[in-house]
């Protein structure tokens, strides 16, 4: 790791300005992935940004039937809220399934759907419940967020402050996880508001999806069966030491039914 300076602002206005002090000027949440990026040299900065000691950006609650959190909320916060647990019940499964113990209590809302790590679980989460991710500047609609692996909508000296959740019908999360990172090699997240549809892929491709032969399915009959003559194209995927991409589309609809089945278990 080379050397770099550390400042933790205690605003977002003195986060931004510390943002855009220099070029090479890289913002801190929990630091899952970029200390380790850091150590390995494959990636470099002059200084980090801590966001820690900003208060705009910690928190939970619920304005009508829109869930709100902070983007530097950490996992485990997420996972034990009252209010979290009560309004989108699968979102706080999700968070408590995230890696290990050390990184549940390190590791940041913001910090993960910022990243957009192809495997991540949070950008499945935005993603199906239409959220809004409101930064500094202005409010992005899920559906344009996520850009390729890695990337994201964000621009330069952009922060994500906070997430708007529109608390749904019912909704329901599975994955298949590595036992060694608890990433999964396939997630399907799906949720119901109404007539309104939505499953997301996470895993499985570069970046998370919507899987849009899944959704139509389930629009005309929210059960598992319903997925029984659906296939997702899985020449797309990824394929790895872990698994191929033909075995990643085989557990996209074995997760999705798994989700459907979780969700309605959720609303009983």
């Amino acid at each position: 790791m080379k050397a770099f300076s550390l400042q933790k602002p205690a605003s977002v206005a003195d986060a931004v300005a510390a943002l855009g002090s220099a070029e090479d000027v890289l913002p801190l949440a929990g630091g899952m992935t970029l200390i380790p990026t850091l150590k390995q040299r494959l990636s470099e900065c002059a200084a980090l940004v801590d966001l820690s000691d900003v208060p705009e950006l910690r928190g939970i609650s619920l304005e009508g039937d829109v869930l709100v959190i902070g983007a530097m909320t950490r996992h485990t916060e997420v996972a034990n809220s009252d209010v979290v647990r009560k309004a989108i019940p699968s979102l706080a499964a999700l968070a408590s399934r995230i890696g290990d113990q050390q990184v549940r209590n390190r590791g940041t809302i913001g910090g993960s759907v910022a990243n957009n790590d192809p495997a991540a679980d949070y950008p499945a989460a935005v993603l199906v419940l239409n959220a809004e991710i409101v930064t500094n500047v202005r409010t992005i609609p899920a559906d344009a967020f996520f850009i390729g692996m890695f990337e994201t909508a964000l621009e330069p000296g952009e922060i994500i402050l906070r997430f708007r959740f529109p608390v749904p019908d019912m909704a329901g999360y599975a994955k298949f996880a590595s036992p060694a990172s608890r990433y999964a090699l396939a997630g399907v997240f799906v949720a119901r508001t109404g007539d309104s549809v939505r499953a997301v892929v996470t895993g499985a491709a570069s970046s998370v999806f919507r899987a849009t032969d899944v959704e139509n399915a389930l629009a005309r009959d929210f059960q598992p069966g319903a997925l029984d003559r659906i296939s997702i194209d899985p020449s797309e995927f990824l394929s790895d030491i872990h698994a191929d991409k033909d075995y990643r589309g085989h557990l996209a609809i074995v997760m999705a039914k798994r989700a459907v089945q979780t969700a309605l278990a959720l609303a009983e």
